[in-house]
């Protein structure tokens, strides 16, 4: 990764941690990179991108969160029968953000990137949460056809599927605190603090 630096933010859903980490990355000048991962993953996979926007983020309903494929490195070549399985979907990913880490700095939000770049240096592994009363008004103000109830039902859901991906491709608890650098609760700071600190954090890791 050579003198790049590396902030990836995993996320609560409705926690704004997309938002933080659009701010932060205009804040640093460097690129931010999200679902745009997939697209440069199925651009070089050659794989279709319905598939990975099927997969992204969570496993099959079959697939149970004790069940783990752990991320080893690497791709599965396209004549063998495992080539578009949710593994190798997860690979090719795997793949653009350790290229994208190698190119320059950058900002990426979610695809467990904490995980893929674990060990390199100049990495910053920040996990964005809110209680759920926020999750649920931020919710709400994107989707207001929504009951909060609704609202609620639907972070959990998605907060639940986030959950049983990372542990399926990685062997490792979401929520963990021992997986990040930096918790920050976005309710407390809101998004440009929340950003700040971010930023200051990475000034006094990386110098």
């Amino acid at each position: 990764m050579s003198d790049n630096f590396v902030v990836t933010i995993a996320r609560g859903y409705g926690s704004s941690g997309r938002r933080i980490g659009k701010q932060l990355a205009e804040m640093l000048n460097v690129p931010f990179y999200d679902r745009s991962i997939i697209y440069m993953a199925s651009e070089e996979s050659g794989i279709n991108v319905r598939l990975f926007g099927e997969a992204d983020e969570k496993v099959k309903s079959g697939i149970k969160s004790l069940v783990t494929d752990k991320y080893t490195g690497g791709v599965i070549s396209p004549d063998s029968p495992g080539f578009v399985s949710d593994k190798n979907l997860f690979n090719y990913q795997a793949k653009i953000i350790k290229e994208l880490a190698a190119k320059s700095s950058c900002v990426i939000v979610g695809r467990c990137a904490d995980f893929i770049l674990a060990g390199e240096p100049n990495v910053v592994r920040v996990y964005i949460y809110a209680p759920m009363e926020d999750c649920v008004k931020a919710v709400l103000e994107r989707k207001p056809m929504l009951t909060a109830k609704e609202a609620e039902k639907e972070i959990k859901k998605i907060d639940s599927y986030r959950s049983d991906y990372r542990k399926h491709f990685t062997g490792r608890e979401w929520k963990s605190f021992d997986n990040y650098d930096l918790c920050i609760n976005s309710a407390s700071l809101g998004v440009e603090k929340s950003a700040e600190l971010i930023k200051a954090y990475l000034a006094t890791k990386i110098k």
